[in-house]
């Protein structure tokens, strides 16, 4: 036990590589499948879900500096329909970048300061993953910048700290999420997919939507069932069709926007998605696109103003380029 902690006490060292700047892609998620259990004594829900990595994604650039820590957010429009939405992105003490570039510091022991320049692509508040996409990509891209290496159980022991959707974000791909959702198990995807991803006007909040949920009268067979399916994904190869047949708790909570999102789940089959359904908490819609079907040709069937992203599933979710 000694000689293992040595170990990892020497691999979390600064080394003395000159990075003088890291660049990230930080890419969004969609949960394929989300079924939502009861509150945990701590408060927070157990859940089992199919995460998956899709292309979409934003730009974290990092730079050295004296001390403090700085961050710059631009707006990026990246959507293939839909006009442009102005989107507020705190880029205070509170954002996820920040967060996680103090939490290594304090961690290590280090002073040195960095710049952070934010490309936001990803929608805000959507369910796509983007805060803690960005929050992994400082948490990697900072380490790498002052020459720490961070191994695979302490990469995931601090992404837990700063979300339950971060050490995902670490890893990327597909997997399987228990417990809060930090609970990973890789998941082998049998061929790469397209999907659609609608953004509408209205949100959704995450914490009223839990709250929806714990006044609803949960069942435990369902959940229990729901648990038993997701935990049967991990023995074979799976499928995009497959894991959206998981469905979205969510869904059953919308309220007041339960029309609006039926009506949003109708336009895009009839552009040509498949089975839409909400990713996380929402807002976001997403489907899946035929192999034969052109993306295109999908996109201008679609009737209606929401921002469309047209996405493909990704291997991972991080990618590093260094600067010396």
């Amino acid at each position: 036990m000694r000689i293992a902690a040595a170990r990892r006490r020497i691999r979390s060292r600064p080394s003395t590589g000159a990075v003088r700047a890291v660049r990230v892609e930080a890419r969004a998620k969609l949960n394929l499948g989300l079924a939502v259990g009861p509150r945990r004594a701590d408060g927070f829900h157990e859940i089992a879900t199919v995460f998956q990595s899709v292309t979409l994604a934003d730009t974290l650039e990092i730079r050295r500096r004296p001390r403090g820590l700085r961050l710059r957010v631009v707006a990026e429009h990246a959507a293939a329909g839909g006009a442009p939405v102005r989107e507020r992105i705190p880029a205070g003490r509170d954002n996820l970048v920040i967060r996680a570039a103090r939490l290594v510091r304090e961690r290590y022991g280090v002073s040195t300061g960095a710049s952070f320049r934010l490309v936001k692509r990803i929608p805000v508040g959507a369910g796509l993953g983007g805060g803690s996409a960005d929050a992994a990509a400082a948490l990697l891209g900072f380490a790498r910048l002052l020459g720490i290496r961070l191994a695979s159980g302490k990469r995931l022991e601090l992404a837990s700290q700063l979300g339950a959707d971060v050490p995902f974000a670490c890893v990327g791909g597909t997997a399987l999420g228990l417990g809060r959702g930090e609970t990973l198990h890789r998941l082998r995807l049998a061929a790469p997919f397209r999907a659609i991803i609608a953004m509408p006007r209205w949100t959704i909040s995450t914490a009223a939507a839990y709250r929806a949920l714990d006044k609803s009268k949960y069942s435990l067979t369902v959940w229990t069932a729901k648990l038993r399916s997701a935990q049967h994904l991990g023995r074979d190869e799976v499928t995009a069709s497959r894991c959206v047949q998981l469905g979205n708790s969510f869904e059953a909570v919308l309220g007041g926007r339960r029309s609006q999102y039926a009506s949003l789940a109708t336009r895009l089959q009839a552009a040509g998605v498949r089975d839409p359904h909400l990713t996380g908490s929402g807002s976001a819609v997403f489907g899946i696109i035929e192999s034969g079907e052109n993306v295109k040709s999908v996109i201008s069937r679609f009737d209606g103003a929401e921002r469309l992203y047209a996405v493909e599933s990704a291997r991972s979710s991080l990618r590093i380029e260094v600067a010396r």
